[in-house]
This record gives C-alpha cells, sequence and structure tokens, in this order.
C-alpha cells in the first residue's frame, strides 16, 4: 500500500508540510497519492540511524549481507503486479519495459550477493615481515578494503528501478557494507516506496540494524543538498543530468570533509562510420541505427546522439536511409512533461546553430508527451567550432558529421567531451588504416564497440559504465557491474597487528578461504 510517507530505518514518518504528486504521462493526469517531502528533522533522523546502523553493518560478513542482498530481491519480486502497474503509471514506460527493468534489478542484486559471499573482492594482500632484512628490517603488512559510511543515493528519472531505489548504487554500497539513504525521484515517489517497503522487509527478515536503508522524498534540490551537506555521508551516487551532477560534485567538495561523488551524467555516444561501412553496409546500420535513436524514446545514457563520418555518396545515401527508416517507427510516450519539454526546447537550441540542418522529423500526429524523433546534419567545421553543437539533446536526437577528410575526423574527436561510449563501424578491415581515429576515440570514452549499436548495457564484470567527465565524475570506476562496489570502499593497511586481532580477511589462518596475494603470490592457502 502506498502511503506517500518517508521510510527512516523501520518506520514511516510524514513531519514535513510540503506535498507533490507524482504524473501519469500516458494519461496526462496527475496520479491520486500525495506524497511528503522530507523535513529537516527526518533528514537527520535518517542520518543518525545510518550512522548508527554502519557500526553494527559494516562487521556482518559477507555470506549474512548475501542473504540480506537475496531477500531484497525475493521481497521485490513478491510485489508482483502492484509494483509494474506503478512504474508503468508513473513512467509512461511498456509493461514489457517495467518487467525487463525489475529482471535487471533482480539480477545485479544477486550478482553482489555471490560476489561478497565469496569473498576475495576486498582484495587482501599479505607482505609478510622479514626481521632479519639488511639494513632495515621489514614490517609485517596486510591491506585490505573496507566501507566507506552512510551513502546517499539519488534515483534516476529514466530508470526507476536499475538506476534507483534498489538500483545498481545501494546494491553495490550494500555489498560493500554501507547504509544507504535514498532520495527519491519525485517522478516515481511510488515505485520507490514500494521498493522500499521491500528493502525493509527484507532487512527486517534477515536481522539488519534499522538504520541500514532510509527513503527520503523530495520535489526539489534542497533535500538533497542537505543529505550531500551531511558531515555523516560520506559518499554519493547519482545518475541524472551533467548540471544536477556537477552540483553535488561541488557541494561535496566544499564541506569541510570532502567527500567522492560518484555521478553518472551526460553523453552523445560518438559512432563513427568509417568510409567501408558506409559504402557496404548503409542499409543495414541505418536501420540498426534508427532502432537505436528511437528505443525508449532515445531517453537512455547510451543513446547515439553523434554520428560521425567523411563525406561522400555513400555518407550521404547512408544520412538519407536513416531518415527514411527512422519515420517509420512510431513515436513512444516519454517521461514527464518537463522531461519532453526539456527535450524539445534542447532540440529548438541545436536548431538554431549555424549550419545545423534537419534532415526529417517525425511529422505526424501523436499523443500528448510523445517525442518525435529527429535527424539533423552538419559540416564538419561548423561541428567543430560550436560547442553548443557538441551538447546531449535527451531524446530520439541524433546528428551527423561529416568530415572533410579522416584527418578533420580525428581532431574533431579529439575534441569532444568525455563519453559513456564510443563506436566504430567498419568493413574490409578499413578499422586497420584508421587506428589513430580509435586511438583518439578510446582517450574519449569508458568503452569501445566495435560494430554494433551503444544502447544495452550488459550487468556483468567486464563492463565499465563511466568514461572522462562529464560521462562521469571518476573515470576510474564503473556504475554496472560487480565492480562497481569499488566506489564505496577505501584500502586500509594494517601493520605488525597481532594475528588473533586482524580481521578474518587479513589473518594468517585465511578462514574465510578467499584468494589473497601474499608474498606477490595469489593463493587460498594458510601462512
Amino acid at each position: 500500500m502506498i502511503t506517500g510517507k518517508n521510510q527512516i530505518g523501520f518506520s514511516q514518518s510524514a513531519l514535513g508540510k510540503t506535498t507533490f504528486k507524482t504524473f501519469n504521462p500516458i494519461l496526462n493526469t496527475e496520479n491520486k497519492t500525495l506524497f511528503f517531502e522530507a523535513s529537516d528533522d527526518e533528514i537527520n533522523q535518517a542520518v543518525a540511524l545510518a550512522s548508527q546502523a554502519f557500526e553494527t553493518y559494516k562487521t556482518i560478513d559477507g555470506a549474512k549481507k548475501a542473504i540480506f542482498l537475496r531477500a531484497i530481491a525475493d521481497e521485490i519480486l513478491d510485489l508482483g503486479d502492484a509494483l509494474i502497474k506503478m512504474y508503468c503509471s508513473e513512467s509512461g514506460l511498456t509493461e514489457t519495459r517495467a518487467i525487463s527493468e525489475r529482471g535487471r534489478t533482480i539480477f545485479q542484486l544477486q550478482s553482489f550477493a555471490d560476489l561478497v559471499a565469496e569473498g576475495s573482492w576486498v582484495e587482501a594482500s599479505i607482505d609478510t615481515a622479514i626481521p632479519n632484512r639488511q639494513p632495515i628490517p621489514k614490517v609485517d603488512l596486510r591491506k585490505m578494503f573496507v566501507p566507506l559510511g552512510p551513502v546517499v543515493v539519488f534515483g534516476a528519472s529514466n530508470f526507476p528501478l536499475a538506476y534507483s531505489t534498489a538500483g545498481g548504487d545501494t546494491a553495490a554500497a550494500f555489498a560493500a557494507g554501507c547504509p544507504v539513504i535514498v532520495k527519491s525521484h519525485p517522478m516515481h515517489a511510488g515505485t520507490g516506496e514500494l521498493v522500499s517497503q521491500a528493502i525493509t522487509k527484507a532487512a527486517q527478515k534477515t536481522g539488519m540494524p534499522k538504520g541500514v536503508f532510509s527513503n527520503l522524498n523530495s520535489s526539489n534540490y534542497q533535500v538533497g543538498s542537505k543529505l550531500v551537506s551531511h558531515p555523516n555521508i560520506k559518499a554519493v551516487g547519482f545518475t541524472g543530468s551533467i548540471n544536477g551532477g556537477r552540483a553535488l560534485l561541488n557541494l561535496a567538495s566544499q564541506r569541510p570533509e570532502p567527500i567522492p561523488v560518484f555521478a553518472e551524467m551526460g553523453s552523445v555516444n560518438p559512432v563513427v562510420m568509417l568510409p567501408q561501412a558506409a559504402k557496404q553496409q548503409a542499409q543495414k546500420w541505418a536501420k540498426a541505427y534508427a532502432d537505436s535513436i528511437t528505443l525508449g524514446s532515445g531517453q537512455f545514457c547510451t543513446n547515439p546522439g553523434l554520428i560521425l563520418g567523411i563525406k561522400s555518396e555513400d555518407l550521404s545515401k547512408f544520412i538519407k536511409t536513416l531518415a527514411d527508416e527512422i519515420v517509420k517507427i512510431k513515436p513512444t510516450c516519454m517521461l514527464h512533461p518537463n522531461i519532453i519539454g526539456a527535450y524539445e526546447s534542447k532540440k529548438t537550441s541545436a536548431l538554431a546553430q549555424d549550419g545545423l540542418r534537419e534532415v526529417v522529423s517525425f511529422s505526424d500526429a501523436i499523443p500528448k508527451n510523445y517525442g518525435r524523433q529527429t535527424v539533423t546534419t552538419v559540416e564538419g567545421v561548423a561541428f567543430s567550432n560550436n560547442p553548443k553543437l557538441h551538447q546531449e539533446v535527451f531524446g530520439p536526437f541524433t546528428m551527423v558529421v561529416q568530415c572533410e577528410n579522416s584527418t578533420q575526423l580525428e581532431t574533431i574527436i579529439s575534441k569532444l567531451e568525455g563519453q559513456l561510449t564510443g563506436t566504430i563501424l567498419s568493413e574490409n578491415n578499413d578499422i586497420e588504416s584508421h587506428q589513430n581515429i580509435v586511438s583518439a576515440l578510446q582517450n574519449r570514452v569508458g568503452r569501445l564497440i566495435f560494430n554494433g549499436v551503444s544502447t544495452g548495457v550488459e550487468v556483468c564484470p567486464s563492463m565499465q559504465h563511466g568514461g572522462p567527465y562529464p560521462a562521469s565524475t571518476d573515470s576510474r570506476f564503473t556504475a554496472v557491474g560487480i565492480h562497481a562496489i569499488k566506489r564505496w570502499v577505501r584500502p586500509i593497511s594494517f601493520q605488525n597487528w597481532p594475528n588473533n586481532l586482524l580481521p578474518d580477511t587479513l589473518r594468517n589462518e585465511n578462514p574465510l578461504n578467499i584468494l589473497r596475494l601474499v608474498n606477490n603470490h595469489n593463493t587460498r592457502k594458510t601462512l
């Protein structure tokens, strides 16, 4: 049952006087439930509980944390159709998408459960003492990862489940040993409350401390700002706009004790079409990219918003075919009137720039809040000289840049902002004679794709979802896959520490039977 209240530890609370409702973009009406924005007292209470919970939760072993994570997955599944219906009513996304995203959320939780149950993720490293080493003895040193402390996670507008309340950030933080306070996204506060209830039930059933999780409602930036500024918060996870992520990064860096902000932000995900791909596979790639650009109304962080090629008749043919294919696809509903409003505004601003030409835009009548897909094109020199054309237009929009030659193409790529992905389309080993372009692209992205599309992010250990700024605030870390756990930990070394007082992870006996680096050799053996 949806109450509109904040979840603070194991209790619900509604002390705030500011209220708001979510919106159904399909029906173009507000949903019924009134949500209460968290008050200052509720914010402080949630942080205090999280701080208290950390002292216990950081000591809970991997096996018990795994049980907790799997219990969350089970409770989410037990929500059944109620969660799916709420998701659709607040996002305009389809039931099929909702079920798929729920499956991804469950898989993420289970993946982290498997990781912490096995235990080697802490990267235990042991260098034993050499007392008689000359000219000075060598001390005994042992290192491992430990959790940072209470974490704030901001729910994402475009992924009400997989990047929100129990999404990848929350799952990774729980796995690391960090209590989580979610700042629920106002566009899907009902979905967030249902998932919060599932997490709370799981925490109670598995004996977790009551402050291990809280969920706070807010319709503006104030609650989030107060959370990030609170001295007991030790890290932040965010998925959203560059402006939002940058504001949080600035806020966190200005604290007396600066804290890390792991923000995954804007990306135009450049696609480089090499000459032979344009010559031989224009039809194939035009259809594939028409589908990719319009998938989910273009509301993915990996949406291909920029296609670059060398000017030719073949590239012109690709542009025409892309335009023909993309208007065959029926537009779909966008997440919220504010989202489609921003899309239309940014599209209009882009089209007002000198040199940018609209190739096609879907022109038939469409329902309210549906996004019209648009293909544009621009000459390389105009694109290169206008940074405004480099910015993301969040929605079903793409721009084809026609470069004069490979030198100009390489220069343009090297001057792009950081991106999540970069794609090379190549035929007949054309890529082998364009390694300078590949090298330039590699310097600007977190994931290189060969002959594919950028939409679709596999959840697995080898996925890197992050990139140079502003794709993310720290390109060394991924927001997807089990290695995301490394954002919420720090290394600590124990020097000459008594064996019986060491964490199990570092004891001579290796009671957890984990893989450790002992004197530069990976082993599970005891010392």
